[in-house]
């Protein structure tokens, strides 16, 4: 890792920022969003410049990320360094520049490069005065993260909701960028940086023909993962499968269609439609954003809710017209996979459908923070629907493991309210 030491004489300009900074927190007071904010921005400082701030979405890290780069180029009499902006699509590549015209630095644009990590990690001998990684946990991969090794920074911060659940991530997050400040999801609402709001996870039955589907999986799931020595069966199978490890390729590629096979039943179980369609109804004057778990069934929600769906199989033109008439209220219903987990703010969204689950944590908070965007007294409605007596409920159950304010139970009507 080719990480420039920060001078003193940089040390020296951090700590008059800070006093700058500081003089906009009033002590002893609740500190508002901008406060927070600037505290984030301190705390980098602190640590010499390089750190992680990890805060849940919907807190504002693109304006801390603004001012990170817009004051350390205010400070810097070299008016050739240039500074660089890491992000994992090209919607937000396109979308970042727009933040520093709304801060106030239009004028370093010309200074500053937007790039995504799949180009970034062919980068080599360059150097930047900061490095801002947004969504860094989506950087970390072996070949992402050769940037961090083939270029130079004197600066940098990298920003994300959560820690990365995956081990060897965190440690690596750790030592390129140590945590200098975190806000959880909860802590947020709690200072009110975002909405309120009420989290609703509803369990549903298979059909008798998604049942028996289901079941043919989980049986060569369990057989193949015997086959494979049992623990860490997943790793074993992606081992062999990719040529790094011997083993029996047979059983992994049964294991790993076992887990797709089974994956494909609950997320495009035909009663996840219903339970949306009773919520869109319900909230008929609210913007609803859904999120499935495959293409094919956000395209199915869309047609059963009367919205459309957006994701990757969308051309270009098209996701950016259905943003633009769901921000002005020509759509009210968007439906998406992933696509909309980061970069779409549209703090008018009042309520959010997940069809689709994730094992992890992070997209589940990435998700809610599309529909807790701060704006006026709303409280933002989130419904999980997901399967009873499946691997959904595991999913269910490490989603929300960093999330307090959970309601489930199995009658939808009770909770309309």
């Amino acid at each position: 890792m080719k990480y420039v030491k920060v001078s003193p004489t940089e040390i020296r300009r951090a700590r008059r920022m800070m006093k700058e900074i500081n003089k906009q927190v009033t002590k002893g007071k609740a500190v508002s969003r901008d406060g927070a904010q600037r505290e984030a921005l301190n705390s980098w400082a602190r640590k010499g410049f390089k750190g992680s701030i990890i805060a849940a979405t919907g807190f504002g890290k693109s304006r801390v990320a603004v001012l990170a780069i817009g004051n350390s180029l205010d400070e810097l009499e070299d008016t050739e360094a240039r500074c660089l902006v890491l992000v994992p699509t090209t919607q937000l590549q396109e979308q970042f520049p727009k933040e520093f015209i709304k801060w106030g630095f239009e004028d370093y644009l010309d200074r500053i490069d937007f790039m995504c990590y799949q180009s970034a990690h062919k980068l080599e001998g360059k150097h930047y005065h900061v490095v801002v990684c947004d969504e860094i946990h989506l950087g970390l991969s072996p070949v992402y993260s050769e940037f961090f090794e083939k270029n130079t920074y004197n600066r940098l911060m990298c920003l994300t909701a959560t820690i990365p659940e995956n081990p060897e991530y965190r440690t690596m997050l750790v030592n390129l960028a140590p945590v200098c400040y975190k806000i959880t999801l909860d802590e947020a609402v709690k200072a009110g940086y975002v909405a309120e709001y009420q989290l609703v996870c509803i369990g549903l039955e298979l059909d008798p023909d998604e049942r028996e589907e289901y079941n043919k999986h989980q049986k060569m799931f369990v057989k193949m993962k015997m086959a494979l020595g049992g623990h860490d069966a997943w790793t074993k199978a992606s081992g062999i499968l990719a040529g790094t490890i011997k083993g029996n390729v047979g059983a992994a590629a049964q294991y790993m269609n076992a887990v797709r096979g089974r994956r494909k039943v609950i997320q495009e179980a035909s009663s996840k439609l219903n339970g949306a369609r009773e919520v869109a109804d319900f909230y008929d004057k609210e913007k609803i954003l859904t999120f499935g778990g495959t293409n094919k069934f956000a395209d199915a929600t869309a047609q059963r809710l009367g919205g459309e769906s957006y994701h990757s199989g969308k051309t270009k033109k098209q996701r950016e017209d259905m943003l633009s008439r769901f921000a002005s209220g020509e759509l009210r219903i968007l439906c998406s996979t992933k696509a909309l987990n980061q970069g779409t703010d549209v703090p008018d969204v009042g309520v959010g459908i997940i069809v689709g689950l994730d094992s992890k944590s992070l997209p589940l908070i990435q998700r809610m923070g599309r529909i807790i965007r701060k704006d006026g007294d709303k409280v933002g409605k989130i419904f999980i629907f997901y399967m009873i007596d499946s691997q959904e409920e595991k999913w269910l159950k490490e989603a929300t493991k960093k999330i307090t304010n959970v309601q489930k139970g199995e009658d939808l009507q009770y909770y309309l309210k």
